[in-house]
């Protein structure tokens, strides 16, 4: 199993904001891990033009997107983005898009959000025809119509994963992609539901076994602060539970909420933790470190001895 560790979103102006994602990338790289997925949120950096900046700092780890939403830019323009990106990370993008969530697309952005499988499924078809390049990208479906001209190439294969959470999403993310980016699903969830669909619908048309990459809080702290861990996970990413999407996901397995996703608690109960995970199929693991503390400088030493410990482990699960 490869673990990853999320970089982003942070907090503060943008000049100070993006040196300290780099210099965590720098510090992911160093340690050893296998990749490091950047969230696209609504209101920060764009995932992609930081997955460049940090493609030029760094050599060996994997630069992911968690994940790109689809209907916010034509699929001829995140193909130019991505291979431009993925140029300056010298072929170590792994694209993660997804059709994302109506209180975004709809609510924040204005569009519609009608038929987000059959969507995420024609705007595949466009996006791996511009991967492809170079070339006159021609695909006419029900959603797009595109005779579009595009001299980039790749300068390696692009691996595509799907945000996929239900049923239908999992059978094209399998059909069409390299595998799912997950948020919510427990281990459970992952056993009985992720991987035996998206591994049938990838083996039913051929395609290799699916990348099934888990996004998990992770706090290292003693026994006695773990209710407050989890409580943190709730109060700071809990608003993500609003979406229908993800609580579909959520009664797929024993988790209520993200506080009870969390793996909270020493080092062998995180480790357990990660292993129940491979034994349920996941492919990935990408870390959301979270810190606790009631001062900045115990949240910041409380980040550094997770991540410190992640990189132990990621050693021991390789």
């Amino acid at each position: 199993m490869r673990i990853g560790v999320m970089i982003g979103p942070e907090k503060g102006d943008s000049g100070r904001k993006l040196e300290r994602m780099l210099r965590d990338i720098e510090w992911a790289e160093s340690a050893g891990l296998h990749t490091a997925w950047i969230p696209q949120i609504p209101t920060d950096f764009d995932a992609l033009i930081t997955i460049a900046a940090m493609g030029l700092r760094t050599s060996r780890i994997e630069l992911g997107t968690a994940v790109v939403p689809l209907q916010a830019q034509h699929p001829i323009a995140l193909a130019r983005q991505a291979l431009s990106a993925h140029a300056a990370a010298g072929g170590r993008l792994a694209l993660g898009v997804g059709p994302s969530h109506h209180w975004i697309v709809r609510d924040m952005l204005g569009l519609p959000y009608d038929r987000p499988a059959a969507y995420t499924r024609d705007y595949l078809e466009v996006l791996h025809a511009g991967l492809r390049g170079p070339g006159s990208v021609d695909v006419e479906n029900a959603t797009f119509t595109v005779h579009n001209p595009l001299d980039l190439g790749p300068v390696a294969p692009v691996p595509v994963l799907v945000a996929a959470l239900g049923p239908v999403m999992l059978r094209i993310a399998g059909e069409h992609a390299d595998g799912t980016v997950l948020w919510m699903a427990d281990e459970r969830a992952i056993a009985t539901h992720v991987v035996p669909k998206i591994s049938k619908a990838a083996a039913d048309a051929g395609r290799p076994a699916p990348r099934v990459v888990a996004g998990l809080p992770v706090c290292l702290c003693e026994p006695g602060r773990v209710h407050e861990a989890r409580e943190r996970a709730n109060r700071i990413l809990g608003e993500a539970e609003v979406s229908p999407n993800y609580q579909r996901l959520l009664d797929q397995g024993d988790a209520r909420d993200i506080g009870d996703l969390c793996l909270a608690g020493d080092e062998a109960r995180i480790a357990a933790g990660l292993r129940r995970y491979a034994a349920a199929g996941a492919t990935d693991i990408s870390v959301r470190l979270l810190p606790i503390g009631e001062t900045r400088d115990e949240l910041v030493a409380s980040k550094r001895r997770t991540r410190e410990m992640i990189a132990e482990l990621a050693e021991e699960l390789r």
